[in-house]
């Protein structure tokens, strides 16, 4: 059925972050955006404030009385069995609450976390991949020789990622399809209508359970046996002078970085093909001058990001121009929204990677700013400089393409692409 906004039928104003949930809604959000940046903090039906313009956006996400630490206690549901309802599920969900990943956490516990994992995600590391990065991308676009069709998702944009953060991590080659179905399912934790929904939450929780019991596992035999990878030197911390992470909140930050590393930068080389494609005169130009493809996937973060927005909770009342934000309150940071803010941007709707100043938050910002973001920048700028240069003639088969389910992690589901050979 279409959506009333596609038929013409105005819905009310308090209702627009409803309709940008929609599925109908997801391959072009952007005028629901336009809409709900004419009252930059907007109070929906629900009483979630939607904070879409540039300015608020940047004024909130340095706040500190908005606070992170919005995720839903853990739940296991029943089960019948008497020792796991009132005594081991309890505890489960206590241990999960309490450490759940940096990203849902606030200073200082944040930012302990958070320092753990920058003296192991090294700009010298993440360098060092380059070569690495470069050769995955070969070898994945020559398994595609022969064929007169690409499905970028599945053929590029998910294998690439989950091979590198694997790589950095140290989680064996052959264990990496597992972590397909666990990465995706545990995404929806960003997504506020799944975090309402019994039926995903209770999934979510056994994929925990399951990714966890992994990880336990793999951290034990890094403990034992330490290698040149980041899961090593965050479970052999060296330093005496400053405390080890437990093993609780290693657990959750390895889930995390894996489950991070590579959904984010699935959707970041997706909307980054679909967007060339879209404009042929840009891919022309990456193809002729690969030393433009920094500024591609900069616009492409602005323009198209991976990443569309984070929810936030209000710790005491907020007040920005004549509107205040009540203690308590669910806020969600339309971070897409404001990088297409025309107050912020000139002629934003238009894709030009030569646009100067571009203050985006395709990574976010704050003290929340994705710590795997060099690592992102390179996947992509490799990754689109080589479809480029060797996919021949290339073309969308449908446009626009299905999407995936969620809103806040926006890209396709699939991406078919015509071609007329490899070079």
């Amino acid at each position: 059925m279409l959506d009333q906004v596609s038929r013409g039928v105005p819905r009310p104003d308090d209702t627009l972050f409803s309709q940008v949930m929609e599925p109908a809604n997801r391959a072009n959000p952007y005028p629901l955006y336009a809409r709900l940046r004419e009252t930059p903090i907007a109070r929906q039906h629900d009483d979630v404030y939607v904070v879409s313009s540039h300015a608020a956006i940047r004024s909130l996400i340095f706040d500190p009385r908005l606070s992170s630490e919005d995720l839903p206690a853990s739940h296991r549901p029943r089960t019948g069995n008497p020792l796991k309802d009132w005594i081991l599920n309890p505890i489960k969900d206590r241990v999960a609450t309490a450490h759940r990943p940096f990203i849902f956490r606030d200073p200082p516990d944040h930012d302990t976390l958070r320092r753990f994992v920058m003296e192991q995600f090294t700009i010298a590391r993440v360098r060092g991949v380059h070569g690495r990065i470069s050769s995955i991308v070969d070898t994945l676009i020559e398994a595609c020789r022969g064929r007169d069709t690409v499905c970028l998702v599945g053929d590029l944009s998910y294998p690439l990622p989950v091979t590198v953060i694997c790589d950095l991590l140290g989680v064996p080659e052959a264990d990496e399809p597992r972590f397909r179905h666990w990465s995706t399912q545990l995404a929806t934790a960003l997504e506020p209508d799944a975090r309402r929904d019994q039926r995903t939450r209770r999934a979510n929780a056994a994929n925990f359970d399951a990714i966890s019991k992994y990880m336990r596992a793999l951290i034990k035999e890094k403990k034992r046996h330490p290698a040149d990878d980041m899961l090593s030197g965050l479970a052999n911390h060296a330093d005496p002078t400053t405390p080890k992470m437990g093993n609780y909140d290693l657990i959750s930050t390895a889930i995390l970085l894996l489950v991070a590393g590579h959904e984010t930068t699935v959707n970041l080389i997706t909307n980054g093909m679909l967007t060339l494609l879209r404009h042929p005169d840009e891919l022309e130009r990456l193809r002729e001058d690969p030393e433009r493809a920094p500024r591609v996937v900069e616009e492409v973060l602005r323009y198209e990001p991976p990443v569309h927005f984070r929810s936030r909770k209000a710790l005491g009342d907020i007040s920005i121009g004549d509107v205040t934000i009540p203690k308590g309150s669910a806020v969600v940071l339309l971070l897409a929204a404001g990088s297409r803010d025309p107050e912020r941007f000139t002629d934003p709707e238009r894709f030009d990677p030569d646009r100067e100043d571009n203050e985006h938050f395709g990574f976010g910002g704050g003290l929340h700013y994705c710590v795997g973001a060099p690592l992102a920048r390179i996947e992509a700028e490799v990754a689109l400089v080589a479809l480029c240069q060797r996919l021949v003639a290339p073309r969308l088969i449908v446009d626009p393409p299905p999407y995936r389910h969620g809103a806040a992690l926006r890209g396709p589901d699939k991406l078919e692409i015509a071609i007329a050979g490899i070079e």
